[in-house]
């Protein structure tokens, strides 16, 4: 069975960051469109904010742009709509238009993008969030010390964080009922997931795939070498960081926290990472679960409300896509992802980060603190189309539409896992992200692929973080 895997907005796709002159001579043609010149106001006389999507929902529109005119009838804003296949596409794009003089002042980030724009591209918001403290307080208190860590890079903070959405598992209620199964609890492990895919497997007949998911960073295979544990890069914490921690949050929340995550060395031939890919080859080999392929969620959900799928790896965001596809709450629940080592969650979240080529970037900040409000991203995120920063946003309230049941767990995988981290991605991401899928495939292609390709996977991330973004 063929399908395409649930899709974070943040999923980024392999391909570099690089400004070649072919590149830059290929989009020459329709250049005007890709800039948006020939749209009233790119001249400079507008604050320009650049988003993900081929088209503006009407309701952001008037969320982002006539709302918050009217508290800043100074500000001038209008949302410029990257048309992008994914986030790689988006951030070239971007780059782009950087290198052409005609950059936007504000853009929607996602963690692939993070330390990439926050090392050559971005305005670090520390003078911006100690000046206005006491307004922020709220926020802060309202959004996890992880999420906001995940935005930080070498001791500042480049991004407010919007949204998030960690790597929880979604279950089919129409196999569970088939299986005579039940939700698992909230400490079930990987033997205990094991035999559920097995249980699965005896009563799902042809066609039938228990474990479905894609070879991607979110989401493919790095939930399961956080959950063993262990990681493709070693992790440390920059110093730094007090600023932040001290003003707005209590010492227990604060505890362990620094100035941003560092990545280093590769560690692909770490012991840990080959009993990941072992395992991952074991079910495969059973026929417990789909070999890794890319996609974008397009077919799957389909499969998965029908019975042809009972689990597969999401966020809160796929609630509102199987909503918007007709599936009922009821039909599907979702669970923590199982325990192994720890259970440890990877996630990733985005916000708006403000450019250093920008002459507005007062104004930007001013535009950065609006879209964080809680009434703003109430009105923005109606649809569950992702997994709000703010924890007070999470209600019974906004999930008894859409479901699932355990509603709770998108959260709770921050408050209840406080060591959750985002996927690792420095500044280096592409290289990193193109070694890990392609040599992911190569190793749980055929039997005996796992050394070779763990041994090809070491050398090429090697070769990728030796490199200068």
């Amino acid at each position: 069975m063929t399908l395409t895997a649930p899709s974070r907005r943040t999923v980024l796709r392999a391909g570099g960051y690089s400004l070649t002159a072919a590149g830059l001579g290929a989009t020459a043609a329709s250049w005007d469109r890709l800039s948006a010149s020939d749209i009233p106001g790119r001249d400079g006389s507008m604050l320009t904010v650049a988003v993900l999507g081929s088209a503006i929902d009407p309701s952001q529109q008037s969320v982002l742009v006539e709302d918050f005119q009217r508290l800043h009838p100074d500000i001038r804003v209008r949302l410029l709509a990257v048309q992008a296949t994914d986030w790689n596409d988006f951030f070239s794009k971007i780059l782009t238009q950087i290198a052409a003089g005609s950059a936007p002042d504000v853009v929607y980030v996602a963690t692939e993008g993070v330390q990439l724009f926050a090392k050559r591209l971005g305005v670090a918001l520390d003078a911006w969030v100690r000046r206005d403290a006491d307004e922020l307080r709220e926020y802060f208190a309202d959004v996890h010390p992880s999420l906001v860590e995940s935005m930080m890079y070498e001791g500042s903070l480049y991004q407010l964080p919007v949204e998030f959405n960690a790597a929880n598992m979604y279950l089919s209620g129409k196999v569970l009922r088939r299986t005579h199964a039940q939700l698992p609890p909230a400490d079930w492990t990987r033997d205990d997931f094991t035999a559920l895919l097995r249980d699965m497997k005896r009563t799902g007949g042809r066609g039938f795939t228990p474990f479905f998911w894609t070879n991607r960073m979110w989401g493919g295979v790095v939930p399961w070498l956080f959950a063993n544990g262990t990681n493709v890069l070693t992790e440390s914490k920059a110093p730094g960081g007090d600023w932040l921690w001290n003003r707005f949050y209590p010492e227990k929340q604060r505890r362990g926290r620094g100035g941003g995550y560092r990545w280093g060395a590769p560690q692909a031939l770490d012991g840990r990472v080959e009993e990941v890919y072992d395992y991952l080859a074991s079910l495969v080999h059973d026929g417990l679960c789909s070999r890794p392929e890319g996609g974008s969620g397009t077919n799957l959900i389909g499969a998965f409300s029908t019975g042809r799928v009972g689990v597969t790896p999401a966020g809160g965001f796929w609630a509102g896509g199987l909503h918007e596809a007709g599936v009922e709450r009821d039909a599907y629940d979702a669970q923590f992802f199982p325990r192994w080592r720890t259970q440890r969650h990877q996630y990733g979240a985005a916000g708006y980060a403000v450019l250093r080529t920008s002459e507005r970037q007062d104004e930007a900040w001013e535009f950065v603190k609006y879209a964080v409000r809680r009434d703003v991203m109430t009105r923005l995120f109606q649809k569950n189309q992702t997994t709000p920063a703010r924890r007070s946003m999470l209600t019974a309230r906004r999930y008894a539409a859409t479901g699932p049941a355990h509603w709770d767990i998108f959260y709770d995988t921050l408050d209840r896992f406080p060591a959750s981290g985002p996927i690792p991605a420095p500044p280096q991401v592409a290289a990193v992200d193109l070694a890990l899928t392609k040599h992911t495939a190569t190793a749980l292609g055929s039997a005996g692929s796992v050394k070779p390709a763990l041994r090809a996977l070491q050398r090429d991330l090697e070769r990728a973080m030796e490199r200068d973004t």
